[in-house]
């Protein structure tokens, strides 16, 4: 399978992140890019890295101003007389139709929707560089290629067209489909993080021609809480296009399974031609976050199950936190596909 990533994406190394009101060392670590690449290496990964496709396929999914946000955030902090190291949202609008202020403070309350997403110096280069990663792993499907994996870190798939969160800035998966949709492929986005995709399903929730599908942690407990529940079906042209499987805490491989069965009732349903897997390894059941129980071999299956659809994926790396199973489990997952 060929896999990509570029060496720029260690380049966003955060210390730190807020949670239930206290500062904690933040655990989307760069460490996490030496455990993915052993395991995509030992699922036989042919790892290289990507052309710059240009800001294009990104500026598909964002807006001109969050990215001219993101390019320049971090520099405009620094001439904060005593900021912090890195940029933390302290006030959030009311609504997206609230006023946009000049200062850099409200800005980033503006585009921050939380405080687990800090930019620090090279965030937005790797993140640029995350997004080329998946920009080739699609278009190494529209050459004609049946699988690919893209080590896309950081994450993306809490990341809005306009707003970042929770470890997110850009968002790759979507990034991806859309760009497998310009060149006319009908394209579905499954998404088997721990947490929901919100940002994914925000971003495509008005769209008819995308199909967006999530199985994660019930939302009413675990973030992100305010997205992700049974009832969000789209609206607009895409009402009845987006799916959301909310699972019990604690739920393991073989309920897991079972949901990841209706998941793909509904993509055959949609007449998919090719599947963007966004693919967290933090459901497994020594994960940090500790939102599901998968196990190690139950990754196996979910690539088995996925591979039996019969169409062309694209992995892209969203969550899955420093654990000994870390790059084991994206072994797993990349093995069970390959011989599903």
């Amino acid at each position: 399978m060929q896999a990509f990533f570029d060496d720029r994406q260690w380049r966003h190394d955060p210390k730190h992140f807020m949670a239930n009101g206290a500062i904690k060392p933040n655990p989307e670590q760069p460490e996490r890019i030496q455990r993915l690449l052993d395991g995509a290496l030992a699922a036989g990964c042919e790892v290289t890295a990507p052309e710059d496709a240009g800001l294009g396929p990104i500026a598909d999914i964002h807006t001109p101003e969050y990215l001219q946000f993101l390019q320049t955030i971090y520099t405009r902090w620094q001439r904060i007389d005593g900021a912090g190291p890195e940029v933390i949202p302290n006030v959030h609008p009311r609504s997206r139709s609230d006023g946009y202020p000049a200062s850099a403070v409200g800005q980033a309350g503006y585009h921050q929707a939380d405080t687990a997403c800090p930019i620090a110096e090279g965030t937005w280069e790797a993140a640029y560089w995350s997004a080329q990663s998946a920009i080739a792993g699609a278009d190494l499907l529209i050459a004609g290629g049946g699988a690919g994996y893209t080590l896309s870190r950081p994450p993306g798939h809490h990341a809005y067209a306009d707003m970042a969160g929770g470890f997110c800035f850009v968002n790759n998966s979507a990034i991806a489909a859309q760009r497998l949709t310009r060149a006319g492929k009908r394209a579905v986005v499954l998404d088997v993080d721990v947490h929901h995709g919100n940002g994914t399903q925000g971003v495509f929730y008005a769209r008819g021609d995308m199909l967006t599908v999530s199985i994660h942690a019930d939302p009413a407990r675990f973030y992100p809480f305010f997205w992700g529940h049974a009832q969000e079906r789209g609206t607009g042209a895409g009402l009845g296009t987006n799916l959301n499987l909310p699972l019990p805490r604690g739920t393991g491989d073989d309920d897991f399974l079972h949901t990841l069965q209706t998941a793909l009732t509904r993509i055959r349903s949609f007449g998919a031609e090719v599947v963007v897997v966004a693919l967290g390894l933090d459901a497994y059941e020594g994960d940090p976050f500790q939102g599901l129980a998968v196990t190690t071999t139950g990754f196996a299956r979910i690539g088995a199950v996925i591979a039996g659809l019969g169409l062309p994926v694209l992995f892209v790396q969203e969550g899955g936190y420093l654990c000994p199973a870390l790059g084991e489990n994206l072994t797993s997952v990349l093995s069970g596909f390959q011989s599903g």
